[in-house]
């Protein structure tokens, strides 16, 4: 009989000890490492100016999914809080601006609104942003239409040595590899193209600002072709009078662009600091949720686990031996208690990373008083620069074309083509 009950009893002791290890398993916490640190490429000579291109950085998209746009509940299930999701689309475009302006690679570096003419325009789309992980996709085209990068998606985990002390936040950024790699890749793709290449990209990016105020005086100065590249077939005659007006006309522009640059740079120091406390906090609460949830789980499991073997324990007595059966019932009982305790541990468990959650939001929500609009005068003009800014720039280019139709008398007559048409602009 003693035989009898050590066969029987050897299962038991194999689920116990299976049991014992998903504990111990799921008590281990992982040694967090420092992320390998990933830097722009640095200029090692001087560009010169007619190669030394300039890049607009739009506003991100900020990608809050239609269909639950209006479900808080459901918007926060995937960490996403509008009004910060909003915010970090104006923020987050600063920190790849500061990354560019680092290399030493670039002409003027800015955050521009949507039609702005720069040599070469970065738009990103936000997939994922949290105190833990962020993911971006990418597309990067120059002015003649070339595409540098079409749709790559880049992505990392955040570099939780940034989040040791406010010193460390501000000297790196937890996802700055992110934004060295886009910068590294946008340096691999200027490189590839030659001299006359670069040369070509500032020119076309001249002419079709002066295409946009002016069509009849540069026609015939731009080709598109086939596969939607623009091309300059022909360049101003030297001392054009319309053309110095057009340049007249971009400085003013460029003097718009560089105050809405102002503007987010500023809104970046305003919110910077609580931004930044904003990401540690929600990756420590993310971190506690998702350990509460993966505790609970074993919890819940194990518990489960336990009441199951206390009932379907083999019977191992004899019939006529009470000793052995009070132990075993006691056993079942205990087993059962115990079982029954870990599944309300598990509950317990839920319950606490429903309380980091609710965290998470209420920081959302402090975060949200940090990002009000702001509004700008530019050449006597109110600009209320937020999810409209592209409005808003908009009718600043329609007051420009009025400034230059009222300088032109309302009219623009075809400039003179140069006397050798067939001369390019190449050196």
């Amino acid at each position: 009989m003693i035989g009898s009950m050590h066969e029987g009893a050897r299962p038991l002791r194999w689920a116990a000890a299976a049991a014992l290890l998903a504990v111990l398993t799921a008590c281990v916490t992982q040694e967090t490492r420092p992320l390998p640190k990933l830097n722009p490429i640095q200029a090692t000579e001087q560009i010169p100016e007619a190669e030394l291109l300039d890049v607009g950085i739009r506003a991100f998209e900020a990608n809050i999914p239609e269909q639950i746009k209006d479900d808080e509940e459901a918007l926060a299930k995937q960490r996403i809080y509008t009004e910060v999701r909003n915010a970090e689309s104006g923020y987050l475009p600063g920190l790849l601006r500061a990354t560019l302006e680092s290399s030493g690679q670039w002409g003027a570096v800015r955050v521009v609104p949507p039609n702005a003419m720069v040599d070469v325009v970065v738009a990103a789309k936000i997939i994922t942003s949290t105190g833990a992980r962020l993911e971006l996709v990418v597309t990067v085209t120059d002015s003649m239409g070339r595409v540098w990068i079409a749709d790559k998606t880049y992505e990392g985990e955040a570099d939780l040595g940034s989040y040791k002390t406010d010193a460390a936040l501000q000297v790196r950024d937890p996802f700055q590899n992110v934004y060295s790699q886009i910068a590294n890749d946008m340096l691999a793709a200027r490189l590839a193209l030659t001299a006359a290449d670069r040369r070509d990209i500032r020119r076309v990016t001249t002419l079709r600002f002066a295409n946009d105020f002016a069509p009849q005086a540069v026609q015939g100065y731009l080709s598109t072709d086939a596969r939607g590249v623009t091309r300059a077939v022909r360049l101003p005659a030297q001392g054009d009078p319309v053309m110095e007006r057009i340049d007249r006309i971009r400085e003013r522009d460029l003097a718009v662009v560089d105050t809405v640059d102002s503007y987010y740079a500023n809104f970046s120091d305003k919110v910077g600091s609580s931004y930044g406390n904003f990401r540690r906090v929600s990756q420590e609460e993310i971190e506690k949720e998702d350990r509460a949830r993966a505790s609970a789980r074993t919890r819940t499991a194990l518990g489960a686990a336990a009441v199951l073997a206390s009932v379907l324990v083999p019977d191992q007595c004899s019939p006529g031996d009470y000793t052995c059966r009070n132990v075993q019932s006691a056993a079942r009982t205990a087993g059962a208690i115990g079982g029954v305790a870990g599944v309300m541990s598990g509950i317990r468990k839920y319950s606490e990373a429903k309380i980091h959650a609710e965290a998470l939001k209420e920081l959302a929500d402090t975060f949200r008083a940090e990002v009000a609009p702001m509004v700008i005068e530019v050449e006597g003009r109110t600009l209320k620069l937020t999810g409209t800014a592209d409005e808003q720039y908009r009718e600043w280019r329609a007051l420009l074309h009025q400034i230059y139709l009222e300088e032109t008398g309302g009219a623009v007559a075809a400039t003179p083509q140069p006397e050798n048409p067939a001369v390019t602009p190449t050196e």
